[in-house]
């Protein structure tokens, strides 16, 4: 497996201005409501709340945000009530794109996914037009510091993964849809450290763009994930200057 890994744009947001941090942290409180009202305020019951929370430790969201996120959702506190919806769509050059949000005002949001795509010459398409190029896939990054990388894959390998990638400074193990948080406990227990643990999308191949294809579909990426309602944003290109 091989192609785009979203370290990168987590290393990336690291270094943001704080007006830009603060985007993402509302980004991850909605998507705490939305977790905690489905399954509950329990992380250890409810795995997807304990992902989300790793989520934003790791983007630096301040534990008493992050509580709050999830009393709110919890009716301890007034919140908005959000709902997911996931729109398809395709980039230059034909590729594959799945922008997934969580929203107050789907018409608002529909209309502001359409813009970014047609701005940058992409085509909004039906539901089902590009998701079957994608299978959700756990994704387990481990930092590679003072580790040996060959040592690594296999004890990934024993502990469940189905793949590993090596990106030099981290390995990003990749696991089925529900294994993630399995596997990432047998990697600390093994003495590893785990950068995060999550379910992603993963197109099953990936295509290029020339230089011009490929400026024009970041400048498409980097304003639909600048948009407040979007959660992720998926697709199969190749990023040469990530890899």
């Amino acid at each position: 497996m091989s192609g785009h890994s979203k370290w990168h744009n987590i290393q990336a947001r690291k270094g943001k201005s704080d007006a830009q941090r603060g985007k993402i942290f509302t980004k991850i409180g909605r998507e705490i409501a939305v977790i905690v009202k489905a399954g509950g305020s329990d992380p250890v019951s409810n795995p997807k709340l304990r992902d989300v929370i790793a989520k934003a430790k790791q983007n630096n969201m301040p534990n008493d945000s992050i509580e709050r996120s999830i009393k709110k959702a919890a009716g301890e506190l007034s919140g908005v009530n959000y709902e997911s919806c996931t729109y398809e769509g395709y980039g230059t050059g034909g590729s594959a794109v799945i922008v997934e949000c969580l929203t107050d005002n789907k018409n608002r949001t529909a209309g502001d996914v359409r813009h970014a795509f047609d701005k940058f010459g992409g085509s909004l398409g039906a539901t089902g037009c590009v998701s079957y190029l994608f299978n959700r896939k756990g994704i387990v990054e481990i930092s590679l510091e003072g580790k040996d990388v060959d040592t690594l894959m296999m004890d990934a390998l024993e502990s469940g993964a189905v793949d590993v990638v090596d990106y030099e400074d981290y390995c990003e193990v990749v696991t089925e849809q529900n294994e993630h948080n399995n596997v990432a406990d047998a990697m600390k227990a093994k003495g590893y450290e785990v950068i995060s643990a999550e379910t992603r999308l993963v197109p099953d191949s990936y295509v290029d763009l020339d230089e011009d294809k490929l400026t024009k579909f970041n400048r498409m990426i980097d304003m639909l994930e600048d948009l407040d309602d979007v959660q992720e944003v998926y697709h199969n290109v190749n990023m040469p200057d990530e890899e």
